[in-house]
């Protein structure tokens, strides 16, 4: 008979209390109340919502994200995180908490490269996370895949199978994360082989064939395919096209150049010992500003390029501008005062494996920043272009990646308690995807009419007459360096 000494036993006891407290949450926030939501009385515009958030981005670059938000309520969804935090910040919730990644709908996932060079599979995009309760992030992505069905024009039982599989995924996964050992789960990942299997469970020899065209188009994607469609040869020397909205190169004059490397020396200290070491082999050629994502646009986003030994060894860092979480207004202020670090530490927390080049770095007008590899093999399937019977497969997929996420930095035996053996939590999720997605249309409506109206502006030309303005700035190195970073 074990004695309360015995290692196992106390294990046990630590395991059953950890268990009675995801029990306890269910009072707290009853799962079949999760389905719920009603707005506020009071609840916000979401276009001067909207038009709060983008105060400090870059004025000639706020109409596009204007543009690319109005497709359809799903682009608008994806750059409306903050207009979600806020409706999720009014309910109540299990207090049962883990590290968001604060925007988890289903175009941050996606295929990379890890530091041993395999294509894994994972939540990619971090700059809105931030601890806080696990439901958060699986509302997030059960409603994406909501209105991603709704936007392929599936029949309604095809669109509640496709939200309750991301739900379902969740559940079970962290259910088996709750019986593995710390390190099993930290040593856990998804790879092609994985990706291959959850397919072919989707849908056969179809989801089989799937995988390996996602893998392959993965990993042809990498850092010379960018540098093959972003830079040019003048007199010799490589550099970014200027090519605006969406790349803009910057002429950097000697003088700034000292300004540079100082910012990329900071960048170094940010680094483990042997990436420091492999970076200073590399010296700056170029700089441009590159447009990316949708909610992101107007945000500052530079890519730098990099020489190694020779020409053919070239490396393209992204510098991405990082600003508070839409989260913290309803969790809690985050730890890190930098927001680049925050990104960079809720990143490595999550992810099974993370590019080496992460760091962090703060401009001389106190912006922050941080900093990865561009591309190198990251990859996101069209959903677009996903039958019914693929995309519930890749809701699957997507569960599962974020359950383990939170398992790494949550209590997955307390959470995996809370959501029980039924399918009240998938329930109740795939009913809060419909309904939020209802709402989400509102705003899109709301949205729209203000376009029409020209409350909110939007690109109408492919370069526009600010936009050359922000060219124009950009153009000059000193301005471009000095006061924008």
């Amino acid at each position: 008979m074990a004695t309360t000494t015995d290692p196992s036993s106390d294990r046990l006891t630590n395991v059953a209390a950890r268990s009675a407290l995801g029990l306890a949450a269910r009072k707290q926030a009853p799962r079949s109340a999760l389905a719920d939501w009603v707005p506020v009385s009071d609840r916000e515009n979401v276009v001067d919502q909207l038009a709060a958030q983008e105060v400090d981005r870059v004025p000639a670059l706020v109409p596009h994200r204007h543009s690319r938000m109005s497709v359809n309520p799903f682009t608008f969804y994806r750059g409306s995180a903050v207009t979600m935090a806020a409706d999720l910040g009014t309910r109540p919730n299990s207090g049962l908490r883990v590290q968001l990644c604060g925007d988890a709908h289903l175009s941050n996932f996606g295929l990379f490269a890890a530091p041993d060079r395999a294509v894994v599979f994972d939540i990619n995009d971090f700059d809105e996370t931030l601890p806080g309760p696990f439901e958060f992030d699986v509302a997030r992505l059960t409603t994406s895949f909501t209105l991603a069905a709704q936007n392929s024009g599936f029949p309604s039982i095809e669109i509640e199978n496709i939200t309750r599989a991301a739900a379902t995924s969740y559940r079970t996964s962290m259910s088996a994360f709750s019986q593995m050992s710390e390190l099993d789960i930290w040593y856990t990942r998804i790879d092609s082989s994985v990706l291959q299997s959850w397919w072919r469970d989707a849908a056969g020899k179809r989801g089989v064939q799937a995988a390996d065209r996602t893998v392959a188009k993965a990993q042809k994607r990498t850092a010379w395919s960018a540098i093959d469609k972003m830079t040019e040869i003048v007199d010799g020397q490589r550099r970014f096209i200027n090519s605006p909205p969406v790349l803009v190169r910057i002429e950097v004059g000697s003088d700034v150049h000292p300004l540079l490397q100082g910012l990329l020396g900071q960048y170094r200290t940010t680094l483990i010992d042997d990436r420091r070491e492999i970076l200073s082999r590399y010296h700056l050629v170029d700089i441009g500003h590159k447009v990316v994502g949708v909610g992101s646009v107007g945000l500052l986003a530079f890519v730098i390029l990099l020489q190694g030994r020779d020409e053919s060894d070239l490396l393209v860092l992204q510098i991405k501008q990082a600003v508070r979480s839409v989260l913290e207004p309803f969790t809690a202020p985050s730890e890190f005062e930098q927001q680049g670090e925050r990104v960079v530490s809720g990143q490595r927390v999550m992810q099974a494996a993370s590019d080496i080049f992460l760091g962090w770095i703060r401009g001389p007008q106190g912006r922050d920043f941080y900093i990865r590899q561009l591309r190198d093999m990251k990859w996101s399937p069209d959903v677009t272009q996903l039958d019914s019977g693929l995309l519930q497969g890749y809701a699957t997929l997507c569960g599962n990646a974020l359950a383990r996420a939170h398992a790494r930095s949550g209590d997955a035996v307390a959470i995996a308690s809370y959501l029980g053996d039924s399918a009240k939590f998938d329930n109740a999720m795939m009913g809060f995807g419909l309904s939020y997605a209802e709402q989400v249309g509102k705003d899109f409506e709301t949205y729209t009419e203000a376009i029409k109206t020209g409350q909110v502006s939007v690109a109408t030309d492919e370069v526009s007459a600010s936009t050359l303005a922000f060219t124009a700035s950009a153009g000059d190195g000193i301005q471009a360096i000095r006061t924008q970073v």
